[in-house]
């Protein structure tokens, strides 16, 4: 008798609702092997353990519209696009030592090599082809259970990986969790059928990935839709779980404007500044206090900062250096 798979092609493409129905299959369905297949449109998604302003390019994030969504698991960040296709398998574990990543990552390899492309599964979990990365993946657990989920890259737009994940090394200091960067690969680059587009190549994967399995569709009932929709809400579109929830960090940069050299350091937890110090040679008539304290106590987000800055005299403050100028070098320097 063939084995039963649970199985979701899951056609939304708004991170914030998939990753909560993720969650919600993990924690609310119990028995079985499941698989879900996903997509989201034009988003960063960062690592569990991660601070998100390290690992985002905040300027191009802003300028091309890019959602930023914390995940549940660990690793690395990732950019997705439309022509990312992401998998989840959900499923019992006895012994969670022995369930390795690269144990769960192999059904993934196997229907790669049916396409007659050669993957592997490297040492810094991901799967490799050709010694590029087309696929991060991470995991965890929830009582019994344990989440294995993975990008798959077929056709992503390189500049975009490269643009939105790009951040200068010096301008943060914590002890969170870095992702690794890696030279990315396509995996379109790889199959033998050239003609092959994303959608041909998730009905693919679906193929292998189900084969010799009792496939029975996940079907959710309005009860499930609207736990689902409600830790979406709460959850995944709430800015204390995307930014909040990142580890304590030290802000250092500088630059020079026309009204003089402005350098800031600051410290943030939990994505609100705790304590900011302005430094420069800027040409001020009173002192910076104000300001500083004006900040400590905001959420580090550019409109935040904006708002706690409007009702001070900046030009006495800061001389010729204006509030845009400020926000420019905290939030794009």
């Amino acid at each position: 008798m063939n084995e039963v798979l649970h199985f979701m092609d899951i056609r939304s493409t708004d991170p914030t609702y998939n990753l909560a129905l993720e969650e919600y299959l993990l924690t609310h369905h119990m028995e079985g092997e499941i698989l879900l297949l996903w997509q989201n449109a034009n988003t960063i998604v960062i690592g569990r353990n991660q601070n998100t302003e390290e690992e985002i390019n905040r300027p191009f994030v802003e300028e091309h519209g890019v959602t930023v969504v914390r995940r549940t698991t660990g690793g690395g960040a990732v950019y997705h696009d439309m022509g990312n296709l992401n998998y989840s398998f959900i499923q019992d574990v006895d012994d969670p030592e022995k369930m390795s990543i690269a144990a769960l990552a192999v059904p993934v390899v196997k229907a790669l090599a049916t396409m007659g492309v050669e993957a592997e599964v490297s040492g810094r979990n991901d799967i490799l082809v050709d010694g590029k990365k087309v696929s991060g993946v991470a995991q965890r657990m929830h009582k019994n259970r344990i989440l294995h989920h993975g990008t798959l890259l077929y056709a992503s737009n390189p500049d975009m990986v490269a643009g939105a994940l790009q951040v200068r090394e010096d301008k943060f200091i914590s002890k969170s969790a870095k992702s690794v960067r890696a030279r990315i690969g396509n995996i379109q680059d790889y199959v033998q059928d050239k003609t092959m587009n994303i959608e041909t190549f998730r009905a693919r994967l679906i193929e292998a990935l189900t084969e010799s399995r009792d496939v029975r569709p996940i079907v959710l009932t309005p009860d499930e839709e609207a736990e689902i929709t409600k830790l979406q809400m709460e959850k995944y579109r709430n800015w204390d779980w995307t930014y909040g929830k990142s580890p304590a960090y030290a802000l250092h940069t500088a630059a020079r404007f026309p009204g003089g050299r402005l350098e800031v350091k600051a410290d943030v937890q939990n994505g609100v500044i705790q304590d900011i110090r302005f430094i420069g040679d800027f040409l001020a008539l009173m002192e910076i206090d104000p300001a500083q304290e004006a900040l400590n106590g905001v959420r580090f987000e550019r409109e935040d900062v904006r708002k706690a800055l409007a009702p001070l005299p900046i030009g006495k403050i800061f001389g010729a250096v204006t509030t845009d100028e400020i926000l420019t070098l905290l939030f794009e320097a």
